[in-house]
């Protein structure tokens, strides 16, 4: 029913077709009721709080959360009956806050909290060690999530502790068990944030030649310390570029930039590069140029999502 619209499209067509499931839409009933049962059946169930302090909401934007950052999650946490471990709280206020920020420095610091609630643990009489952490790691998971989504690092480092503690032998004494995760962490830290980043490193700067002129978006740990390494190990003379947003619009400078250097959220399964805001404008305008893009990324970023554009999924 009712005349064609663009593309031939009817009107009742567009009206039944939509980018994204309502079941995966934040603002459907549906689904906050789900999250909220979801909450409630954790240990310590009704003790992890549902964000709903929404600000002023876009209506296009309406499938994404859209949270105020003026009323933090812990107004509604009684402190002394919650299961949420201190140095989690902390944590995500500071992920909230912008605080900590980066796709490596909140993994790391992920991890380091979840040492520490590793080292405070004790098995309950009767349970399983193996069983019980991934149980206990539930609602911390989800009250990070509640502060601002995971990102993907953080989204495989966790899958990979909870697989690590799942493979626990039941022969192990708790201590050694506990001792063994930290371990396990720390080994995690080295080969995919610390020795990614050299072999990154060391691959990136073989690429810079004297008299370059780089152009850099933000601020990426990884791209800064390949351009460092540059310098200092390999004596490269170069000019760094870094465009930020408004109200300087250093992007401009973009004809005398010999090569780019960007760093990385995730890479997702369909080859594409998810990154700050704005990242893509400056590849278009590279390619503009015929300016060649550089991603550093390392594997434990690579992520089985697949999306094609920004509006389906996104934090805001």
């Amino acid at each position: 029913g009712g005349a064609p619209g663009q593309f031939g499209l009817t009107p009742a067509f567009l009206a039944v077709v939509k980018r994204l499931p309502e079941h995966v839409q934040v603002d459907d009933p549906a689904a906050q009721r789900k999250l909220a049962k979801k909450l409630e059946r954790q240990p310590g169930g009704g003790r992890v709080p549902l964000r709903q302090d929404y600000g002023t909401k876009v209506n296009l934007f309406s499938h994404l959360h859209q949270y105020s950052r003026k009323k933090p999650l812990t107004q509604q946490m009684s402190i002394p009956s919650t299961v949420i471990h201190p140095a989690v709280v902390r944590l995500g206020l500071q992920y909230s806050q912008g605080i900590i920020n980066g796709s490596n420095a909140r993994c790391i610091a992920l991890l380091e909290v979840f040492k520490q609630l590793i080292r405070d643990y004790s098995t309950p009489p009767n349970e399983e060690l193996s069983r019980d952490l991934v149980a206990k790691l539930k609602p911390h998971i989800s009250f990070l999530n509640q502060c601002r989504p995971l990102s993907a690092s953080m989204g495989n480092a966790i899958k990979f502790l909870k697989k690590e503690i799942s493979c626990l032998p039941d022969t192990l004494r708790e201590e050694e068990a506990k001792e063994k995760l930290q371990d396990t962490i720390d080994k995690y830290l080295r080969e995919k944030i610390v020795l990614a980043a050299e072999a990154i490193s060391r691959s990136a700067f073989e690429k810079i030649n004297d008299h370059d002129v780089i152009l850099v978006y933000g601020c990426s740990s990884l791209v800064n310390r390949t351009l460092c390494d540059a310098h200092a190990k390999k004596g490269r003379a170069f000019r760094v570029v870094v465009v930020d947003s408004r109200p300087r619009l250093e992007g401009r400078e973009a004809p005398g930039v010999s090569k780019v250097l960007l760093g990385a959220h995730a890479l997702l399964a369909n080859g594409s590069v998810m990154s700050r805001v704005g990242t893509s404008q400056i590849a278009l305008v590279s390619k503009a140029y015929n300016v060649p893009v550089l991603v550093c990324c390392e594997t434990y970023k690579f992520c089985e999502r697949v999306q094609t554009d920004s509006f389906v999924s996104n934090e805001l």
